[in-house]
C-alpha cells in the first residue's frame, strides 16, 4: 500500500501486580520526549492497571509499549503475537513476589511466540531500602542458567522508576534492539 510507513514496532512491558510497570512507562514516555536530558521530578501517582495501557515513546522512532496489567497473567499470551520486543519488571523490593516473579519469567520465555523476541528483565525498585541488592536477586532468579538455557537475547538492568536510575539505559537497549536488524 502506497503511503503506509513501516508498523509501528511493539514492546510488551509485563510484571507482576505492584512492580512499577505504570510509572516505568509514564517515566520512560517522559525522557524519549525529551530533547536533552531532562529531570525528571516528583513521580506521578499511578494506579494499578486493569487490562491494558499503550504508551508511545521517541527513539527517535515511534514505539509502542504495552503494559498489561500484572492481575492479567493468566491472559498475557493474548499479547505475545505482534510483539518486537519485550520487558519484564519485576519488584526489587518485595522479596515475597520472588518466586511468582520467576515462575512468570519462565512461563513467558517458554511461549513459542517469543522463542526469538529480544527481552530486557528490569530489577525496579533499587532505589528502596529494602531492595535486594543485584546479586540476590540473580542469584534467586536463578539468571544465568535462564540466560544460557534462553532461545531468545536476554538483558538484565537493575532500574529505579521512581529516581530514574538506569531508565536511560532502557532507552537505549530499546533503541539498538528495535534499529539491530534480525
Amino acid at each position: 500500500m502506497a503511503g503506509a510507513g513501516p508498523p509501528v514496532p511493539s514492546c510488551l512491558l509485563l510484571g507482576a501486580a505492584g512492580g512499577g510497570k505504570s510509572l516505568l512507562a509514564r517515566r520512560l514516555r517522559q525522557l524519549s520526549a525529551a530533547e536533552a536530558p531532562a529531570e525528571l521530578g516528583e513521580p506521578p501517582a499511578t494506579l494499578p492497571t486493569v487490562g491494558t495501557n499503550l504508551t508511545d515513546l521517541r527513539l527517535p522512532r515511534r514505539v509502542t509499549v504495552r503494559e498489561v496489567g500484572g492481575c492479567m497473567g493468566p491472559i498475557w499470551h493474548s499479547y505475545y503475537g505482534e510483539c518486537s520486543v519485550l520487558l519484564v519488571v519485576v519488584d526489587a523490593a518485595n522479596p515475597t513476589q520472588v518466586s511468582s516473579s520467576c515462575v512468570q519469567l519462565l512461563s513467558v520465555l517458554s511461549a513459542a511466540p517469543l522463542s526469538s523476541v529480544p527481552v530486557l528483565v528490569l530489577f525496579n525498585k533499587i532505589d528502596l531500602p529494602c531492595y535486594m541488592s543485584p546479586w540476590e536477586m540473580k542469584s534467586l532468579f536463578r539468571m544465568q542458567d535462564i540466560v544460557s538455557c534462553a532461545t531468545q537475547p536476554i538483558t538484565v538492568l537493575d532500574t529505579s522508576a521512581r529516581d530514574g536510575t538506569g531508565l536511560a539505559q532502557v532507552l537505549q537497549w530499546l533503541r539498538a534492539t528495535l534499529t539491530d536488524p534480525r
